[in-house]
């Protein structure tokens, strides 16, 4: 979520530290390599942009992955110490953007665990917390792949074992979020901020008010969410982020830019709140800022969005030739994350309409996503869009009711007038 899909995951790992010192691969070579220790193969930790480092935060994921490998050579079916390094992977392909490395990497190391205890009829209390962890785990590296159908179904796995767990309970949110299951949505966030009220049930609240057309509701949200956390740590800039996207999606740019600003203030060179500060400076027409950040944004994370914003900075400022040598990057990259698992048909239909618009493409491509979410109010909005600048306005009706089914108040449909 947060947007939800790429939202998806607030996990950021509490590091101990341990003596061990592990190398790690750069990450331009490393993103389908494994690294072989003994008979167990691992995937490897990539190296982070030093702008990422983060203080001692870098030193404390190597000590701590470089324990977990440690343990695993010793004990290949050491649960805790596989769960620990799934969540070393999730957060690092939060962190550093090379999702098509750590998501496949997360599920490899998880999948033992689920399938060594979900047979046994009798477990221990540990084993239990371990097969509950791991789908965990396990759902919300599907919520981030889109494979919403199935996070839904292994969340629900999960509750079946642990139902007084606020996380899964966040998961399940997500995914009944992007199924367009919104009333279940709304009943699964109720549970969920009964158990802990915290950043992470606060920013869902946050995003079912918004859909449901409440938008100074989501806003207090947000800012109760960003309370809640601890300054400067990466669910608390992502949360701040979010809030600076919700001012800007409802045009108020100023608001927008500031927390964007005061995002940076606290976690310095943070990629996606450089993209975004980038946003406001480019409405703004001041091209050569916006150009600036999104290109450090860039050198930093290996995001597919903030080369989608340079392609359209671009074609604002004329630059054909350089537009032509950037879009074939974009979806070479999106190629690369398909293959890797994720499901990018939304984000096709999005680049075949408004970077390179051939919009029987996109279509195509929008009417897959449909065909697997028909509920979903992103889902609609897009089609309508699409249906619109095809002309076919009884299409664009149909969709246009259907994205606002919530009451969602969003800009973009208002654009579509008939």
């Amino acid at each position: 979520m947060f947007r939800i899909t790429t939202f998806t995951v607030f996990i950021l790992i509490l590091f101990s530290l341990f003596a061990c010192k592990q190398s790690t691969e750069s990450a331009d070579k490393a993103s389908a390599k494994l690294v072989s220790q003994t008979s167990l193969e691992m995937p490897t930790l990539l190296d982070r942009h030093e702008s990422l480092r983060n203080g001692k935060e870098w030193d404390h994921v190597q000590n701590f992955y470089a324990a977990q490998c440690a343990t695993l050579r010793e004990d290949q079916r050491n649960a805790e110490a596989r769960i620990r390094l799934s969540e070393v992977y999730i957060s690092e392909a939060r962190v550093t953007g090379e999702h098509p490395h750590y998501y496949p990497a997360a599920l490899k190391i998880l999948e033992p665990v689920i399938v060594e205890l979900s047979p046994k009829n009798e477990r221990t209390p540990k084993e239990t917390d371990w097969l509950f962890r791991a789908l965990s785990n396990k759902a919300n590296v599907q919520l981030s792949l889109h494979d919403f159908a199935a996070a839904l179904e292994t969340a629900t796995r999960a509750t079946e074992i642990n139902p007084y767990n606020a996380q899964i309970y966040g998961a399940l949110v997500d995914a009944n979020v992007e199924l367009g299951h919104y009333a279940k949505a709304v009943e699964m966030a109720d549970k969920m901020v009964s158990i802990r009220p915290d950043l992470r049930s606060y920013s869902r609240i946050s995003y079912l008010r918004e859909i449901h057309g409440d938008v100074p509701g989501a806003i207090e949200a947000l800012n109760m969410a960003i309370e809640a956390g601890y300054p400067g740590q990466e669910p608390t800039a992502w949360t701040r982020l979010t809030l600076g996207n919700l001012y800007r999606t409802y045009q108020q740019w100023d608001k927008a830019e500031l927390q964007y600003e005061m995002v940076l203030a606290e976690r310095a060179d943070y990629p996606f709140a450089m993209a975004a500060l980038a946003a406001i400076k480019i409405h703004k027409k001041n091209y050569a800022e916006g150009e600036a950040l999104l290109k450090k944004a860039c050198e930093i994370i290996p995001e597919v969005s903030f080369y989608e914003q340079l392609a359209k900075l671009y074609q604002a400022t004329g630059r054909k030739a350089e537009f032509e040598a950037l879009t074939p990057k974009i979806l070479s990259m999106m190629a690369e994350d398909t293959e890797k698992g994720h499901d990018m048909s939304l984000e096709y239909a999005a680049f075949y309409t408004d970077i390179l618009p051939d919009y029987d493409k996109a279509l195509t491509y929008a009417l897959a996503e449909y065909n697997r979410r028909p509920d979903n109010i992103d889902v609609n909005r897009r089609l309508a869009q699409l249906y619109f600048a095809k002309k076919d306005l009884e299409n664009a009706k149909i969709h246009k009711m259907k994205a606002a089914a919530t009451g969602s108040k969003h800009p973009e449909l208002a654009k579509l007038k008939f």
